[in-house]
């Protein structure tokens, strides 16, 4: 089985839309198997990346002299 990599976005109809260059390499009503992968969006990850950014806010260029110690 050959395998295809790309990216696509969803269609205000609700299809995927291929490459050109897939198009080509298909036949009218050929079988096909599609994996969709969706990045993974969870609570943990969320609350890390704000205290991160709200981390960052909080330091200055001034506190660098800590760094040194």
């Amino acid at each position: 089985m050959k395998a295809f990599e790309f990216q696509t976005s969803l269609t205000p109809s609700h299809t995927l839309e291929l490459p050109a260059e897939l198009y080509a390499q298909l036949a009218p009503g050929s079988a096909v198997r599609v994996i969709v992968l969706l990045p993974e969006v969870n609570e943990a990850s969320e609350w890390q990346q704000l205290t991160t950014e709200q981390f960052f806010e909080g330091y200055a260029e001034s506190d660098s002299v800590y760094d040194k110690l």
